[in-house]
């Protein structure tokens, strides 16, 4: 079984290409919604979370605050290494596990927007990246999240840019609306199964 990884800056419609993967019957590791998970399900993380940050990242039901949080950490690069420390390897073990109960499949997908950034591209056998134009991927985030224009040019500044991505990607996506999706994903699928 191949690990690909699927990766792409804010809005450029990672999600989307996953799904398609998913009807194919590829499954797929969404690492944000992990982290989610081990947020809720993993008190120790939340515990080395509020030591570090302090309990302002907390909400009044004892959850992680993750819009707080993502305030304190994503304009500071040494809060969000801390961050990544505390919550990576248990991403990392939770993602071994996942594996291990698909390993019977040709491939499986793991979706993470800061593949290259956390450096976990190093468990990957083959990249895709998925590229939008700069100004579509901002509407999308506006519509999506409700993000100011301001707010989401902040997020795409501390992620590395798509030349970056493409150039230690196997395959490439684009996805401006203007080329179909379907195709692209049914090559990359044909090209994988092969192998």
């Amino acid at each position: 079984m191949k690990i690909v990884c699927i990766t792409g800056g804010i809005g450029s419609g990672k999600s989307v290409v996953c799904q398609i993967f998913s009807s194919l019957g590829v499954p797929f590791y969404d690492a944000d919604k992990a982290v989610h998970s081990i947020y809720d399900n993993h008190p120790e993380v939340v515990e080395k979370i509020v030591r570090e940050f302090s309990d302002d990242v907390i909400d009044k039901n004892g959850k992680v605050n993750r819009k707080r949080l993502g305030e304190l950490v994503f304009g500071d690069n040494q809060k969000l290494k801390t961050l990544n420390s505390i919550v990576h390897p248990v991403v990392k073990s939770d993602f071994e596990n996942w594996t291990h109960a698909h390993k019977t499949f040709p491939y499986v997908i793991k979706e993470a927007a800061i593949l290259f950034e956390s450096g976990t591209n190093a468990g990957c056998e083959k990249i895709i990246t998925v590229v939008a134009p700069i100004e579509l991927r901002i509407a999308r985030i506006k519509e999506r999240d409700h993000k100011s224009r301001a707010e989401t040019e902040q997020v795409i500044a501390r992620q590395i840019s798509d030349e970056e991505k493409i150039k230690k990607s196997d395959f490439v996506i684009t996805n401006d609306e203007s080329q179909l999706l379907i195709p692209q994903v049914l090559k990359i699928h044909s090209a994988l199964s092969k192998e």
